[in-house]
């Protein structure tokens, strides 16, 4: 289907002209390209990480390959969505393009892991300019109800994108180097400049713009505190640690900064009367706590196959198909639903079918099989795609065209902290609950062992203690267990899987708390009413 054809099949016939047609079908696909090699970085990367390890060293730095750009791309988030309402979609866009290309370049000329993780740091700030802005643009060229159908198709390419990356990522990585995981980014990156830049216009300025400065710093610092706090805290330090203590406490003191400074300021990155419109609270708030689910369950539901089913890491992955291809449906159907049914409704029928999928995710056990867990992960994949896409369509139908860069892009960043927020409170009650659950279960039955096996007893009793989810990792993995004697093997095997599935129950019903909080929060939605016609103001 070319350009103008897209095009076609979305506008209305009184909204069409041979040139407007054309420029909107050129720029839908410069969107569409440009949110898939985005959205395919972050899965693409995580299949080329042992390669990077072991060319690069840096094994204990891995992990900040992810945490520094999600700490970039985060912040970022709410700054390039008031700029964009400021200065104009098609200058901000282009540049996050540019800005991620540019990191992209970097961080495959790499030659250590501090360079690769800072350019990392960098490619997240192009990518967090990148991600509200597919979602405003749609906001501003069509309809309520266009936006819905489209919102889920963009819906559709993102969860796509978590399918096709490791596969991609893994091609890549055999058939080159590890370094063309971002050189791929390149000529796609140009491509879609080219088609956003035919397929934009450019904002006339009127007079001097404003930026509020003071509000960008505070919001960085505290935002980058926050979620530096929550990734370590229980991991790397423990929770009443000096250094987690304090990025809390510095968190909190530059967050009240710039509540008070949006306050006050002319031009607010995150106007803070915004939280006053029930629609603009209630919605972000259901999108927060949907997210916190939804990526907890995410992270906790490959332990589950692996140390459970006994499936290999690739193997485990495979298994989230089932949610992420339900989602992908349910994203599309959503954005046609919507229209017969209304926001309220859908929100509220997606927030209970998640609840549902967490339900069953917390009745299994050790005999599950895989094509119940895969249902039942499809269950919790239709909710999310029946929720995600329509709350940033009913925030964009409920405020003016002048505000849609801010109200969008706050979507997401809710989204963000969400997920940083549920895998950090449902780690720790995965660490707390296994850590009980092992010393009752499986501290008796080490202590059984013979005089010469205690040095293993208390090797694993420091596990527990520190990383229980990390002595799951080890001991449930086959080369591990091939190093530890039969005897001991048939003792605590039985133990770890057990107290694993009991750790987990708690993991997807406080999953489920949450969800069941943002279904009761959909209640207080008021009906939102999709429109057939472009608005440039609506009342809030």
């Amino acid at each position: 289907m070319n350009e103008k054809a897209i095009a076609k099949a979305i506008i209305p016939p009184n909204e069409q002209d041979n040139e407007s047609t054309k420029h909107r079908g050129i720029l839908i696909v410069g969107l569409l390209v440009a949110m898939l090699f985005s959205a395919l970085d972050n899965t693409i990367v995580g299949t080329a990480m042992p390669r990077i390890v072991g060319e690069l060293g840096g094994l204990s730095l891995m992990t900040w390959l992810t945490t520094a750009y999600m700490l970039s791309s985060t912040s970022v988030v709410p700054i390039a969505g008031k700029i964009a309402d400021l200065i104009g979609r098609k200058s901000v866009y282009v540049t996050g393009i540019i800005i991620f290309m540019i990191g992209s370049a970097l961080c495959g000329m790499a030659n250590s892991m501090t360079q690769l993780i800072i350019f990392r740091g960098l490619q997240g700030i192009g990518g967090g300019v990148m991600m509200p802005m597919a979602m405003v643009i749609i906001g501003d060229i069509f309809t309520g109800a266009q936006r819905a159908k489209w919102q889920g198709v963009f819906g559709a390419v993102f969860g796509l994108s978590s399918i096709l990356g490791p596969q991609i990522g893994g091609w890549i990585v055999d058939a080159a180097n590890w370094r063309w995981v971002f050189y791929i980014n390149m000529p796609v990156g140009i491509l879609s400049v080219i088609l956003i830049s035919m397929g934009l216009k450019n904002k006339k300025l009127e007079g001097p713009v404003k930026f509020d400065l003071a509000g960008m710093f505070t919001m960085i610092v505290g935002v980058v505190s926050l979620l530096l706090a929550l990734t370590f805290g229980g991991k790397d330090y423990p929770w009443t640690s000096w250094q987690i203590i304090s990025l809390f406490t510095l968190s909190a003191v530059f967050l009240i900064s710039f509540i008070i400074i949006e306050s006050k300021t002319k031009e607010p990155i995150l106007p803070m009367h915004l939280f006053k419109n029930r629609i603009f609270s209630v919605l972000n708030s259901i999108g927060f706590l949907m997210s916190v689910g939804m990526f907890g369950a995410i992270v906790f539901i490959p332990l589950f196959m692996q140390g459970i089913i006994g499936m290999s890491p690739s193997q485990s992955g495979t298994m989230m198909l089932p949610m992420m291809l339900s989602m992908i449906f349910m994203s599309i159907l959503g954005g046609q639903l919507v229209r017969k049914i209304g926001v309220k409704t859908q929100v509220l029928i997606g927030m209970i079918v998640m609840a549902v999928g967490f339900w069953l995710l917390s009745t299994m056990g050790v005999d599950t099989t895989k094509l119940v867990a895969m249902s039942f992960m499809a269950v919790l994949g239709s909710g999310i795609g029946l929720v995600m896409p329509v709350l940033t369509v009913a925030l964009q139908e409920s405020f003016p065209k002048s505000q849609l860069g801010v109200v969008t892009s706050s979507s997401q960043f809710f989204r963000q902290i969400g997920g940083t927020f549920g895998m950090t409170i449902l780690g720790a009650i995965m660490n707390h609950r296994s850590t009980n659950l092992l010393t009752e279960e499986l501290i008796p039955s080490l202590e059984k062992l013979p005089p010469q096996a205690h040095g293993m007893v208390h090797q694993f009793e420091g596990m527990i203690q520190q990383s229980p989810q990390g002595l799951y990792s080890a001991l449930l993995s086959p080369k591990t267990l091939a190093k530890i004697p039969q005897g001991i093997q048939q003792m605590i095997l039985p133990v770890l899987k057990s107290t694993l599935v009991d750790a987990l129950h708690s993991v997807f019903l406080y999953g489920l708390i949450f969800v069941v909080l943002g279904a009761l929060m959909t209640l207080l939605l008021k009906p939102i009413k999709l429109s057939d016609t472009k608005k440039e103001k609506q009342a809030t």
